[in-house]
């Protein structure tokens, strides 16, 4: 019985009430009209890509398939506002197997995108970013295991143009967008 009580409390906590104020009916044509989120509105919630997500076997709040229907309910807010949209590792197994080619990697990365540039992104990444931008390298390497592939006989790892990756940061705004969020 007990067993039972605390599996109803659960799903009580999962099941989230959620207010006509909360939807932007205009949110899914605003992310439509970016490049890779184009189909959103021919996704069926078939379940597929839910289904066949790796992540989605690993964690249980992130599920591809709810995102798709919280973008097109106009959820904004608790989209952009959740990390969960940082989960997805982009390995197009949802586009793989989409029966509509929906194209949902490019539909995260489009909320991803809007997140940035609305609120924040998670720390992680931006430090790997800074790294890039530093080193040419998302992780710094230290300079024991550099010294230890020179002793193992292994080839020195190839210098990043780092003029080249800061003019890339500078063209396309991740530097303003870098800076903005050290703030």
């Amino acid at each position: 019985m007990v067993e039972t009580e605390k599996k109803q409390e659960k799903e009580t906590e999962q099941k989230t009430v959620l207010k006509i104020t909360d939807m932007d009916p205009k949110f899914k044509y605003e992310i439509s009209k970016i490049p890779g989120a184009e189909k959103i509105m021919l996704c069926f919630q078939c379940g597929t890509c839910t289904a066949d997500c790796p992540i989605a076997r690993f964690d249980d709040f992130y599920r591809p398939r709810k995102l798709i229907r919280m973008t097109q309910l106009g959820l904004k807010e608790k989209l952009l506002s959740n990390d969960v949209i940082w989960l997805c590792s982009t390995c197009f197994t949802c586009i793989d197997r989409c029966p509509q080619d929906v194209g949902i990697a490019g539909i995260v990365r489009a909320l991803r995108n809007l997140s940035v540039k609305e609120r924040d992104m998670p720390v992680v990444f931006k430090e790997l970013a800074s790294n890039i931008r530093k080193t040419g390298y998302a992780y710094i390497i230290p300079g024991m295991r550099l010294k230890k592939r020179e002793e193992q006989g292994l080839p020195t790892l190839p210098k990043a143009n780092l003029e080249s990756v800061a003019k890339l940061f500078d063209i396309t705004g991740f530097s303003k967008t870098l800076e903005k969020e050290a703030t």
